[in-house]
């Protein structure tokens, strides 16, 4: 068999190949989420949001909304130097992004149906 017929078979196949998977992956909701980062950000976005009475306050005194704090929990950055995602039964995580064009850092108490925005505040 020659080199072009065997390159045919090759290509032929492989888009058949690419057709078969685009058919069966078409709408499902795949990630891929591997660095600890990511995965706790996932894991928090896919919990019911509750806000303390501080975070309450904060957010109405500095007219932020909830948005803005959703775009921090889908984008923002982790800080395991200063989370403790490992303490019980809660783990506490810091989670810095930018709010009303201020640096800001979220506390983010993540249970296992609920995470709980404990406070927020502006970064120097």
């Amino acid at each position: 068999m020659k080199l072009l017929h065997r390159i045919g078979y090759y290509l032929g196949g492989f888009s058949i190949g690419l057709i078969v998977l685009a058919f069966f992956l078409n709408g499902k909701k795949a990630s891929c989420s591997y660095s600890p980062e990511a995965r706790t950000l996932k894991n928090i976005g896919t919990k019911t949001l509750v806000f303390s009475s501080k975070s309450k306050a904060f957010m109405t005194s500095e007219n932020i909304d909830t948005l803005e704090l959703n775009y921090i929990l889908y984008k923002g950055d982790v800080v395991f130097s200063k989370s403790e995602p490992r303490k019980e039964p809660c783990g506490i995580y810091h989670i810095e992004g930018t709010l009303n064009k201020k640096d800001a850092a979220l506390t983010i108490e993540n249970c296992e149906k609920t995470a709980t925005l404990k406070s927020i505040e502006f970064l120097d």
